[in-house]
């Protein structure tokens, strides 16, 4: 049929019902992809299908594509309560001040509650200094009520721990969602630098810092929060963060951005390779003693193969190189303390468990020059050194026991690659101290210049990461490692590899703990997705004091 103007016909199309409130103000055709529209993506606006974890309608084909943030009834319940009241449901965490929870949406709601749960039963089990990031989360909370690219930063933080769990796409980009706003408000603050807002600009660039999936995005973080701290210095004491201000002076400034292919001489190499041996050596020491322990020991398997892969992999020749075989280890050293606390009631051989991934990372670092230090060691080192601390407060009451002779004599390699970094930062900083005259400092102008390049770069929605994987270690030839039930090939993954399991280890009552499987299941390759103590008894070791309960349970399965 003719059009008006003798030409063809105008085609027809089929308006978009349930598009976004954003796409129907422009009156532009809608997507409905969820959690964020391709839309409000590119124009760099919040989408509000992240508003409702019911958002997609159920008889909507999108409904498939929401994502799994492990709802239950008690937790939907708490959600329901706390939305309607606005009182935090956990007062344990002393957050002042608190944000105006009322204006939050549910799912907003349940991200927070999810790293709050986490913190909560930390805080309970007085193991919150074992882990990177769980005793600073009420400060974080606090500083998003007046600053919500904090909030933000925290929102993606916790769904990308998440999609960690679950496996979920849909989650991965609920968190890429939420670190573009933050990563755009983050720029916003620093072209606005104060003392007021200074502890919300370290904040939120260290909670982005720590989930950046590519090395440009991490590099020009971490030179920002050198430039931050090294600003914060005459009023540290006032921060929140004093102690890390303090400590990040002690180093010298440095802008990750060298791009260039570093030189490896043969003795350099043959340094390398004898310290992923001594860590080989030590971490086939520890696995006899871990029959009993299941998930403890398949978490090490993963650990024994991650060297085996280093061993016999090129080694990294660029920062970007280097933060690709870095990534599955930082990863863990976030998510896999989280994992082991919560699986039992407290047990010493936990302990020693997470110190050998805390010392791992801590141990490696001189094969990784470049960036080794501020991406896994200065991370791991102040809870290994937590541990360190714990385990001989053990010692001290339960000395004459087989069972901490055993633990004394496992530990100390773990104890002695803490003192060896202590002793090399030392001397670091000592050679360095001229270096903070000479050195012009990386100016916040500079900085806010980079992370206007990285949005412009990668694009609102891509800002933490232009792809969800980096490339896997790369090996000359196919990599076969020797198992116990024989020879096994390296199949190559995008994702972070855990063995699958049909039986989940952890408790039932855990949203973060892993599923693991048997031994004998062919692995996957290595990439990128990611105080006082109370001591009781429990699983026939020294306990730690700590109890579960409140989360979830999740479906087997490979977590990215």
């Amino acid at each position: 049929m003719a059009g008006p103007g003798g030409g063809p016909s105008r085609r027809s199309h089929t308006k978009s019902r349930k598009g976004c409130k954003t796409c129907k103000k422009r009156h532009i055709r809608c997507d409905e992809t969820f959690p964020q529209c391709r839309n409000c993506t590119k124009h760099q606006v919040r989408c509000d299908y992240n508003d409702s974890p019911t958002s997609a309608a159920p008889d909507s084909p999108k409904g498939a594509q929401q994502p799994n943030l492990l709802w239950t009834p008690e937790i939907e319940a708490t959600v329901d309560i706390w939305k309607a009241t606005g009182e935090f449901p956990f007062p344990e965490l002393g957050v002042y001040p608190q944000p105006q929870w009322t204006l939050y949406s549910k799912t907003d709601l349940r991200l927070i509650h999810h790293l709050s749960s986490i913190t909560t039963e930390m805080f309970r089990g007085r193991t919150s200094k074992l882990t990177i990031w769980a005793g600073n989360m009420p400060q974080f909370l606090s500083l998003a009520s007046s600053y919500p690219f904090v909030m933000h930063s925290i929102l993606a933080f916790s769904a990308s721990h998440l999609a960690w769990i679950s496996q979920s796409s849909e989650t991965r980009n609920v968190a890429i969602a939420h670190g573009g706003i933050a990563l755009k408000g983050l720029h916003e603050a620093i072209g606005n630098f104060s003392r007021a807002n200074s502890d919300a600009v370290l904040a939120s660039s260290l909670l982005l810092s720590w989930q950046a999936m590519d090395w440009r995005g991490w590099a020009s973080l971490m030179t920002g929060i050198k430039t931050i701290t090294s600003a914060m210095q005459p009023w540290r004491h006032e921060s929140a963060f004093s102690e890390y201000i303090t400590e990040q002076a002690s180093t010298a400034p440095q802008t990750f951005f060298n791009t260039g292919t570093s030189f490896i001489s043969a003795d350099a190499r043959r340094e390398h390779l004898a310290t992923l041996q001594l860590v080989h050596s030590n971490i086939e020491r520890l696995q006899p003693y871990l029959v009993n322990y299941e998930q403890e020991s398949k978490w090490l398997d993963q650990l024994k193969g991650y060297i085996e892969r280093l061993r016999v992999s090129n080694p990294p020749q660029t920062p970007e190189d280097q933060f690709q075989q870095l990534y599955a280890l930082r990863k863990w050293l976030f998510w896999v303390p989280i994992s082991l606390l919560s699986a039992r009631s407290g047990d010493v051989n936990v302990l020693l468990v997470l110190s050998f991934f805390y010392a791992v990372a801590v141990a490696i670092e001189p094969v990784f020059s470049d960036i080794g230090a501020s991406f896994c060691a200065d991370n791991a080192i102040i809870p290994l050194e937590e541990i360190v601390r714990c385990i001989d407060a053990l010692q001290a009451g339960h000395g004459y026991a087989h069972n901490m002779q055993t633990v004394a004599f496992l530990m100390d390699f773990p104890r002695e690659t803490a003192s060896n970094y202590r002793t090399r930062r030392e001397w670091n900083r000592q050679h360095n101290v001229d270096l903070h005259l000479e050195q012009n400092p990386y100016g916040l102008e500079t900085l806010n210049l980079d992370l206007e390049n990285q949005i412009a770069e990668y694009g609102y929605g891509q800002s933490l990461s232009p792809a969800f994987a980096a490339s896997p270690l790369h090996v000359q030839t196919p990599v076969h490692v020797q198992t116990p039930g024989g020879i096994m090939s390296e199949a190559r993954s995008p994702y972070l590899e855990v063995p699958r399991s049909a039986v989940d280890y952890v408790r039932p009552a855990s949203a973060y703990s892993s599923p693991l499987n048997s031994p004998a299941a062919t692995s996957l390759g290595y990439g990128h997705d990611d105080s006082v103590f109370g001591f009781g008894g429990g699983g026939g070791g020294v306990g730690l004091g700590y109890n579960t309960g409140g989360f979830v349970a999740t479906t087997p399965t490979v977590w990215t």
